[in-house]
């Protein structure tokens, strides 16, 4: 592959994750919908909701400041910059050193703050309840991306994304080792609890005293709330592609092979999702410390299996 295909590649899948983000929620929402016996929203309902907001106007209170405005912006540019750090199909992201996972927590963390800031600034006591249950989760959920990532780094051998996602061998079947398969089930609880999903919470909720996520958004609306939707929808493909990075083993057919491949697991990853929310209840919010906990449990106890394996 010549320099400049090494740099096309990985950005043109960006940009294929940029456009197909959207897709991601839509078989979730399919999913929920066929296992519940409906007929549910198309497929694409979520193209439409995004840009049917960002053609609206927006109201603002007049106990919000410069923050209130600002918070969905900043959300929707942290998680794009995250993306550009993760690999997909065996390439490198368009921004790749080692030590980029601690750049990739901070960026997503940074988008989360400008979201709780942009909560609290409207005055509201629902979305200050909401702000500060987003806050006490992610604190509990972060030990286990960091973990999880750290056992990954132990069983690849490097510090950066790209090694820790690259994948196996052709026919290796490394996912079902002991250590990637406990730190890929500890990145899909993640993955639930980041994207506001059920068991942690319940995006279709209409209830303010069980919102979260749901609960912070409340004020925002046209082009700020299209945003904010369409984050989300990158947050979710992000974690997904996380997720797929450790379970897929690089093919041997070349980038097409790899990067349909990788469609396909982000994808199944969605159905994924919709089958969980499907078949939980959504917990008791005293419970999803203990959920957080355990997959930082497993994360930890991925990266003593790797540890005690290599002092063996």
């Amino acid at each position: 592959m010549s320099g400049l295909d090494a740099l096309l590649t990985p950005l043109a899948r960006l940009v294929l994750a940029l456009a197909l983000a959207p897709l991601l929620l839509g078989v979730v929402n399919r999913t929920e919908a066929l296992v519940a016996g409906r007929r549910g929203k198309p497929l694409l309902q979520v193209y439409f909701d995004v840009a049917k907001l960002l053609r609206k106007g927006a109201v603002f209170s007049t106990t919000t400041t410069w923050a209130f405005g600002l918070g969905p912006t900043l959300g929707l540019a942290a998680t794009a910059a995250a993306l550009l750090l993760v690999p997909q199909g065996g390439l490198p992201g368009p921004v790749s050193f080692s030590g980029d996972f601690i750049l990739l927590a901070y960026l997503l963390a940074a988008g989360r703050l400008a979201t709780l800031l942009s909560a609290l600034d409207t005055g509201s006591s629902f979305e200050g309840m909401g702000a500060s249950r987003e806050a006490a989760f992610a604190a509990l959920a972060e030990p286990a991306l960091f973990l999880a990532l750290a056992a990954l780094a132990a069983h690849r051998g490097g510090l950066s994304l790209h090694a820790m996602l690259a994948g196996s061998a052709p026919g290796d079947l490394a996912a079902l080792e002991p250590a990637p398969a406990l730190a890929a089930l500890s990145l899909f609880v993640v993955l639930l609890a980041e994207n506001c999903r059920i068991p942690v919470d319940d995006p279709t909720t209409h209830l303010e005293l069980t919102m979260v996520h749901e609960v912070m958004v409340l004020d925002h609306g046209g082009p700020d709330l299209g945003l904010i939707e369409y984050a989300a929808a990158l947050k979710l493909w992000l974690y997904c592609a996380l997720v797929a990075g450790v379970l897929l083993p690089s093919l041997p057919g070349g980038l097409w092979p790899d990067t349909l491949a990788v469609l396909a697991v982000i994808l199944g990853l969605g159905v994924a999702v919709g089958l969980v929310e499907s078949a939980m209840a959504r917990l008791r919010l005293n419970r999803v410390p203990q959920l957080l906990t355990w997959a930082a449990a497993l994360s930890a106890l991925a990266l003593i299996l790797k540890v005690w394996e290599a002092g063996s």
